[in-house]
């Protein structure tokens, strides 16, 4: 277990759930003062929200995190009024929030489409300016992804996930309804004593074939990249959806989950998860448990024949801890929670120091470019 905890922190950070980039509006075109032709306006910068785009994605893509509108044209002898600068569009997940570095609002992004203007071009040179042209807007601005809950419940039905959120939160889940899905996940709220609190999301939807829609797939894994970490749930003895379908052992449907969610997007498998094994209360559960740690360490290459060969996932989830629980009689509930907080605080300090990290490079490069 402590192997699987110190792999863990090294994937802390891979999922990218807020990004910090640079936008500046191109410069406006020249005028012509002697036949009193008007320079073409810089182009704008926007962010535009679009299907099967990730903030990773985005990062990967541009390593500088420069983004520039297009110089507008200048005014001529064949042109008097100089052509407008391109835009240059930012591609950005549904679900993004985007704000200036000091905070401010510029606007959301919560269906295909929707643009925010980022950075306005410069104004071409006129006869109100002498003929001279405007820079464009310049500023760091920031795209969040818009959170639903600190940690989304990960499971097939029947696995507890109500009773458990139930248990964790001490009260009846409240419904959240949300723009962006019909679909109203229920989340809880984690009390500690000293006042901090902690969403948990009840994610439901989820059968073996989501990730090619069957069921409510895909709203059900449109909710899993609106959680920071994931919590599976399992039962301890295993899972059958039907009569007529397969029954999957506890490591059997652990694997099941992971490849739901790695088939959708290999992205998920770099966020921070839990696995948590529930109705410990059960006969014969402390066999069950010792059963499957064995296999989380060290695969059996019999349990993965029982499982199709295209549901096989091709890198195992890590868990942070596995912590044996029972949602009807309490157990474990306290030592649940105590790991929950354990995790987000570890994750939110790595992710702080990457920041003043960033933030302090930004600085020395500000400070180079001035001195030449």
């Amino acid at each position: 277990m402590v192997q699987l905890s110190r792999l863990c922190l090294r994937k802390f950070g891979n999922f990218v759930d807020n990004l910090r980039l640079y936008v500046r509006g191109g410069s406006g075109g020249m005028g012509l003062p002697r036949l009193g032709g008007h320079g073409g306006d810089g182009g704008d910068v926007w962010v535009v929200a679009t299907q099967n785009m990730t903030l990773k994605r985005i990062k990967n893509k541009y390593p500088q995190k420069r983004f520039v509108g297009e110089t507008g044209g200048n005014s001529s002898v064949r042109a008097l009024k100089g052509q407008k600068g391109k835009d240059k569009e930012i591609l950005a997940p549904v679900g993004i929030t985007v704000t200036t570095d000091d905070g401010r609002k510029l606007g959301e992004l919560n269906a295909e489409g929707d643009r925010v203007r980022v950075a306005k071009g410069g104004a071409g040179g006129s006869v109100h300016s002498a003929f001279e042209p405007s820079k464009g807007q310049t500023k760091h601005i920031r795209l969040d992804l818009k959170l639903i809950a600190d940690v989304g419940l990960v499971g097939f039905p029947n696995a507890g996930k109500s009773s458990l959120l139930t248990a964790m939160s001490n009260a009846t889940p409240q419904i959240g309804s949300y723009s962006f899905t019909t679909l109203k996940p229920e989340i809880g709220k984690l009390m500690y004593k000293d006042h901090k609190q902690i969403s948990v999301a009840d994610l439901p939807g989820l059968i073996e074939g989501a990730h090619i829609n069957k069921g409510m797939g895909h709203k059900f894994l449109k909710h899993v990249e609106r959680t920071k970490q994931l919590l599976f749930v399992v039962d301890v003895y295993g899972f059958q959806l039907a009569s007529k379908t397969p029954f999957r052992s506890a490591f059997e449907t652990v694997q099941l989950l992971t490849k739901e969610l790695e088939l959708y997007k290999e992205e998920f498998m770099s966020k921070s998860a839990l696995l948590v094994v529930n109705k410990m209360d059960l006969p014969g559960a402390e066999d069950k448990l010792q059963e499957l740690k064995e296999n989380l360490e060290k695969p059996d290459p019999e349990f993965s024949q029982m499982l199709p060969e295209d549901m096989i996932p091709r890198k195992n989830m890590i868990f942070k801890h596995v912590v044996p629980v029972s949602a009807t009689t309490g157990f474990g509930i306290d030592h649940l929670k105590s790991c929950i907080r354990e995790s987000l605080d570890e994750e939110t300090a790595v992710e702080t120091r990457a920041f003043h990290q960033e933030r302090l490079q930004a600085l020395r490069g500000s400070s180079t470019y001035s001195a030449s």
